[in-house]
């Protein structure tokens, strides 16, 4: 990642070798320009969705953290409809 100064805080290299040690997901992203944001999503989801399949995750176990099903709109809100007055979004 890099600072807001633009200085990398951790290397491309050490980035990638704790992830691959540790068996995690790496990848490089940018808040700035949204680079590899979405990706990064997309690749956990992937990721749990294998575990899912593969029966590392025991989606009948709630204390596994997995619940299956879509959120609903108020769940998804924390709570509150999504689309109300008083805005959205998260930030």
């Amino acid at each position: 990642g890099k600072s807001e100064g633009g200085r990398r805080m951790v290397s491309y290299e050490e980035g990638a070798s704790f992830a691959k040690e540790n068996g995690l997901i790496f990848l490089e992203t940018s808040a700035k320009t949204s680079e590899n944001v979405e990706e990064a999503f997309i690749k956990t989801a992937e990721r749990i969705y294998e575990n899912i399949l593969s029966g590392a995750y025991d989606v009948t176990n709630e204390n596994m953290g997995i619940k299956v099903g879509m959120a609903s709109n108020a769940n998804a809100a924390g709570g509150k409809s999504a689309g109300k007055e008083g805005g959205g979004g998260c930030c």
